[in-house]
Order: structure tokens, then sequence, then C-alpha cells
């Protein structure tokens, strides 16, 4: 699945957005890129939990 999160900007932006989708799914596996602000993630955790998780940690994704 992916995700568009705006205010992800810098390689701290990627750490925090890992962190959160590990923190549903330690296996899920996120590819993240800065420039575009577009996260994917490889996960079986339901997109609303991974949403959740996003948003708690800051990262509102669109």
């Amino acid at each position: 699945m992916q995700f568009h999160i705006e205010n992800m900007t810098c390689g701290g932006c990627v750490r925090g957005v890992t962190k959160a989708v590990l923190s549903v799914d330690p296996t899920a596996k996120v590819k993240a890129d800065p420039a575009t602000h577009k996260v994917d993630v490889t996960s079986t955790a339901p997109r609303e939990r991974l949403v959740v998780a996003l948003t708690n940690a800051g990262f509102t994704p669109a």
C-alpha cells in the first residue's frame, strides 16, 4: 500500500514513519522517499491501523 505524507521531508522523518509502521507490524517492509513524500509499505496489517499509527506519530497520510 502507498501513502503520501506531505510533512515527511528528511531522514529523521523517514525514521519516524518507519518506526510508526513497525510498531503496528514488526515484519513490514517500508520504503520511504522524502523527496516525493511517498511511502510504500508491504504489510499484512490493515491500512486503517497504519494510518492511526502514522497520525499518532505526527505524520498524517493522505
